[in-house]
């Protein structure tokens, strides 16, 4: 009795399979990319609208300017660490919740509030429909995903704005609590100076030069408190916009060529994995006398 050792393949086999089931295959086919199609048509198109920026080193403009000793450009932009920064702002609940309140996305994503986990619901939606990516260059691309092309560019361009604001909020919050440590710092200097000032007669030269170190420690605590000062107040751009968002004349989504092909690769798939279970169980088992042989 011929057996078939190893791995070979029985191409023979498999010619005779699709040879005997080829017209079922063509109409699961068929019957799959019509089916697939009218999906395709029923699911409703996303406009996808692009903005980018690039976040640039505001956060020490004013030492930047004010301190000749600073040898860090406040002109530079593209710094990897301030581009993971904005990714964080961009990305942040406090930017997502500025966007679903600016737009009141909860109606205009259809969400009931009433219904059980609305804002679970709306998080999900918004995450699903906004990205923000670092791009080639160190930019920061907002990618926004809409039914209106209106909307979705309407949504970047704010998140865009909405960054400065955020980035004004943090530093500014920072340098309140640094401004405030610095001034008191200054206060206190000036009042050992003022006394070291009054007993000036009795204490000779060394006096003299103890107060003129003191003076010129407090110009120097004088100089970084004005620049807290300066920070706490200023208000300045975080960053560049070297793209503006426009809305789309072109779906992003669905793709229908790639839900048909799909829909009718995986439908014939199934369809020759059940027809090989329907065809091994349509065979005859041999009898024991025939194994024998």
């Amino acid at each position: 009795m011929e057996q078939t050792l190893g791995n070979n393949y029985d191409h023979q086999a498999t010619a005779r399979f699709f040879g005997r089931w080829w017209k079922v295959l063509v109409v699961v086919a068929v019957v799959a990319a019509v089916v697939s199609l009218v999906v395709a048509m029923l699911i409703k198109p996303l406009y996808k609208s692009s903005a980018v920026i690039f976040p640039t080193n505001s956060n020490r403009l004013s030492k930047a300017i004010m301190d000749y000793h600073y040898s860090l450009d406040f002109m530079d932009y593209g710094i990897e660490r301030d581009c993971e920064y904005a990714i964080q702002i961009l990305s942040s609940k406090r930017m997502e919740q500025a966007v679903c309140d600016h737009f009141n996305l909860m109606e205009h994503y259809g969400i009931n509030p009433d219904e059980a986990h609305p804002q679970f619901k709306l998080s999900k939606q918004y995450r699903s429909n906004v990205s923000v990516k670092r791009t080639d260059f160190l930019g920061v691309e907002i990618g926004v995903l809409d039914q209106d092309p209106e909307w979705a560019a309407m949504i970047a361009n704010y998140m865009a704005a909405m960054y400065d604001t955020l980035c004004h909020e943090i530093h500014a919050d920072r340098a309140a609590s640094a401004a405030d440590v610095m001034n008191g710092v200054v206060s206190a200097m000036e009042q050992e100076i003022d006394s070291l000032d009054k007993s000036r007669a009795a204490g000779g030269k060394w006096k003299e030069q103890l107060i003129a170190d003191k003076c010129e420690q407090l110009a120097d605590l004088q100089t970084r408190a004005m620049q807290t000062n300066v920070d706490r107040s200023l208000e300045v751009s975080y960053k560049y916009l070297v793209d503006s968002a426009t809305p789309a004349d072109k779906k992003a989504y669905p793709k229908r060529l790639l839900i048909v092909l799909g829909g009718m690769l995986g439908a014939v798939v199934v369809c020759i994995f059940g027809l090989l279970v329907f065809a091994n169980g349509l065979t005859p088992n041999p009898s024991p006398k025939r194994r024998e042989e």
